[in-house]
Parts: structure tokens; C-alpha cells; sequence
């Protein structure tokens, strides 16, 4: 259930009986064709499919990341790694003092990661607490579908493509991209990366039939939720799911 459709009674009435919440984090920045939301639009639907059954609060998405690198296509905002972890940790400063004690951080954006290792300090002065951080993508088993249906897949390739991250009356290319020098990339500067990147697609194909990504979804949405289902009483640790790179 989304926060956005509760007031503060429910979630103290809510608190009597759970101590579970989701806080989904994305960004904002260049997915070739794609919207610019894509990591924000997956995070939280996913979050959302993946909590509803369960009757677990969802808190809306944290639209933007850390994304220096793609500072050269318009429309990419992106955070000082510093104001990004500030902001993480107040957040969840606020949901432990209210009586959260179980937090599933659900993360649309590879970049964003250094808020995982901040999520081990803050764990160190919040005894009692649990942190889990997922990046649904690269989970085991969804990898695992994305590999077994393609496994030429990556950033704003056909992997990232579903109904609700197009946009109407845009067009996909046919072809399927061929793998960028990622190595490369990560010593270039945001206009220089943009020239030799072009379009923003790091490999593949940037459509797959709709059977296809909605296998992969399906797959995520049961991995995020049976990590809620299975879920320990709480204590001072932070689960990391073991993502693939």
C-alpha cells in the first residue's frame, strides 16, 4: 500500500501490528528512448507489486540518484554522492525513530549504490534495526531470466523496456546494439562519454517482445516480495541480497 494513500493514523494504528516499510530509490537520467524515469518507474512499481499483497507500506520513490556521468544528455539530474547519502540517511533516521524496524530499500540505479555501504554505518548506531538493500534488476534470479532470455542486456537496453517506461510515438531501433567499452567509459568525462556512447544504449536490443520483459518482471516482483515474506525479527544487520555486478 502506497503512504501516499494513508494519513498518520493509519500508519501509527499500522505500526501496533508491523514494523515493515519499502522506500524505493531511482533517478533521473538518459535511457536512450526511454523515459528519463526509468530506474524511478521500476523501483517503486516494483516495490508497490511486490508489497500489496502484503499489506506493507510503500513510500513514494526518491527520484533522484547519483548520475555524474551522463551530465551531458538534458534531462540527467544528478546528486553530489554526499547530499545523496545525507538525504538516505535522514530518511531513515525518520522511519526508526517512528518504529520502523525493517526497511527494504528497493534501488532502480546502479549509481546509487554507495548508500549501501552508508546503510552499514548508519546500522552501527541503530541496534534493532534491519536494513535490506535490493537492486531488483540484478538480483539472482532475476538476472538469472534476463541471461537465460538474452544475455546481451544492460542500461537502456530492451531489459529496461516495458510498457510503462516507453514513451507514446516513439520509435525503437531494430538492431541490436553492439557492447560499449564500459572500461572506457568510466574514464571519460560526461561530454566525451555522450560522444562515444551516442544514443545511451550500453548493449542490445532495445525492444524485446513484451512476453519477454514480462517474464523478467514477474520474476522480480516474487524475488522482491519473498524477501518481505521471509524476514527474521529484527535485529542490528543489514542483508545484502548478493546482486550479480
Amino acid at each position: 500500500m502506497r503512504i501516499t494513500d494513508m494519513n498518520w493514523m493509519q500508519v501509527e494504528a499500522y505500526l501496533k501490528q508491523d514494523d515493515r516499510a519499502v522506500l524505493p530509490v531511482g533517478c533521473t537520467e538518459q535511457h536512450a528512448y526511454l523515459s528519463l524515469s526509468v530506474d524511478s518507474l521500476l523501483a517503486e512499481k516494483v516495490a508497490l507489486e511486490a508489497a500489496e499483497p502484503l499489506h506493507i507500506p510503500v513510500f513514494p520513490v526518491l527520484h533522484y540518484g547519483i548520475t555524474p556521468y551522463f551530465r551531458a544528455y538534458p534531462g540527467s539530474i544528478s546528486l553530489r554522492v554526499t547530499t545523496y547519502l545525507n538525504i538516505i540517511r535522514d530518511i531513515l533516521d525518520s522511519l526508526a525513530e517512528q518504529g520502523f524496524r525493517r526497511i527494504l530499500i528497493v534501488n532502480g540505479h546502479g549509481g546509487n549504490t554507495p548508500a549501501q555501504t552508508l546503510a552499514y554505518e548508519w546500522l552501527a548506531d541503530h541496534p534493532g534495526v534491519q536494513v535490506q538493500w535490493h537492486n531488483w534488476w540484478s538480483a539472482p534470479r532475476t538476472w538469472a531470466q534476463v541471461q537465460a532470455i538474452d544475455p546481451v542486456a544492460s542500461h537502456a537496453s530492451w531489459m529496461e523496456n516495458f510498457p510503462w517506461t516507453r514513451l507514446p510515438g516513439i520509435a525503437m531501433p531494430a538492431e541490436q546494439k553492439a557492447p560499449v567499452d564500459v572500461e572506457r567509459l568510466r574514464l571519460l568525462a560526461p561530454q566525451p562519454l555522450r560522444d562515444l556512447l551516442g544514443d545511451g544504449n550500453y548493449a542490445g536490443y532495445y525492444q524485446r517482445p513484451d512476453a519477454d520483459t514480462l517474464a523478467v518482471w514477474q520474476v522480480a516482483v516474487a524475488e522482491t516480495r519473498h524477501l518481505l515474506t521471509t524476514w527474521a525479527t529484527p535485529g542490528p544487520s543489514l542483508v545484502d541480497t548478493k546482486e550479480t555486478p
